[in-house]
């Protein structure tokens, strides 16, 4: 049997806790990389004040910061960052979990957490809910919810590049933020050699998990888009606790066709348009890179009005060529009986 392998300790995960159910506590270890993060951390510029509350903050992760305290930065922008760090730390400590704070998030809406700080937390759940995983496949196919993708579309094939690994060394710059984190971690930084991921050489992802630098083929019928569905799949029942199936399809050819849900802004128009019946132009079509059929192996956890129906999902590139995933869609969207 091959042994599960450890990957993507950029995620923080090592500095968590587990629940008895097996979600994530936070713990100050995890806060205090939060302000640890070079967006927080004192520069040269910065104040008295700032440094002394950044010191205070890294002693005592959880202690209280008034608005007295922030009102004498003498930066404003200083100011708003920690003001919004701070805002992100009450809304962690007041969840249950790291998945509890990350589903009600999307689910009470209004959203006022930066992105950057969502995708972290996809992260680090994506990691905890791979625990144990040996496919390196999966492990690729899970960065899609976290991290964008260019998509590069080549004689009916689908590679999915990372977008800041791609944009990084096209423009020719030094170390991302990305690398300073790995290499922080004393992870051992080499040349960046974008590989697709094959059957034959998928475990060079293991080594390389936190510089994501693979190339993933989610093209129909290859192990990628395979691994993808597996990691959707996982993605729901770790949240919700609903199994469901996901198959990947060529079209959608149904009747009955009653629920969507597009993973992505692209995908959710173009869906939305096919299933009112309108024309979707081809320039358009062209950015649907994967439709899926998601069903539920218990079909009374469905709506009642449309049990034992299937879901259907769609994957897509923006115009310019970028996949950026909303995974939040697939815990939201789906027609539950009774919400998780």
């Amino acid at each position: 049997m091959t042994e599960a392998r450890e990957f993507w300790i950029s995620s923080g995960y090592a500095l968590l806790d587990r629940t008895a159910d097996g979600r994530l506590a936070v713990t100050d270890a995890f806060l205090r990389a939060l302000f640890a993060r070079p967006e927080i951390a004192p520069v040269a510029e910065s104040c008295a004040t700032e440094r002394s509350l950044h010191a205070a903050l890294l002693e005592d992760p959880r202690r209280p910061v008034s608005d007295m305290e922030l009102a004498a930065f003498g930066d404003p922008d200083g100011r708003e960052n920690y003001q919004i760090v701070l805002g992100f730390r009450a809304a962690l400590l007041a969840a249950d979990s790291l998945e509890s704070f990350y589903l009600s998030t999307f689910r009470e809406g209004g959203i006022s957490i930066p992105p950057l700080f969502l995708d972290q937390v996809a992260h680090v759940v994506a990691r905890n809910m791979l625990d144990g995983v040996t496919d390196p496949f999966r492990a690729r196919a899970a960065e899609l919810l976290f991290r964008s993708q260019r998509v590069t579309l080549q004689d009916g094939t689908v590679m999915c590049a990372d977008e800041e690994i791609v944009d990084m060394h096209a423009a020719g710059q030094g170390y991302s933020s990305l690398e300073r984190l790995i290499a922080e971690n004393d992870t051992p930084l080499r040349s960046v050699e974008l590989d697709v991921l094959t059957e034959e050489n998928a475990e060079i992802y293991w080594d390389r998990s936190d510089r994501f630098d693979t190339v993933l083929d989610l093209t129909f019928t290859r192990p990628g888009l395979d691994a993808l569905c597996r990691v959707l799949e996982r993605w729901v029942e770790h949240f919700l606790g609903t199994e469901v199936s996901v198959t990947p399809v060529r079209s959608i050819s149904d009747e009955k066709w009653v629920w969507h849900i597009g993973l992505d802004t692209t995908s959710s128009a173009i869906l939305n348009a096919l299933y009112k019946g309108e024309e979707v132009p081809e320039e358009e079509l062209v950015n649907l890179l994967a439709l899926f059929r998601l069903e539920f192996k218990s079909p009374e956890a469905m709506m009642p009005s449309i049990a034992g129906r299937p879901v259907y999902l769609g994957l897509a590139q923006d115009p310019s060529g970028v996949l950026r995933m909303k995974p939040q869609n697939l815990l939201v969207n789906l027609p539950l009986a009774t919400p998780a």
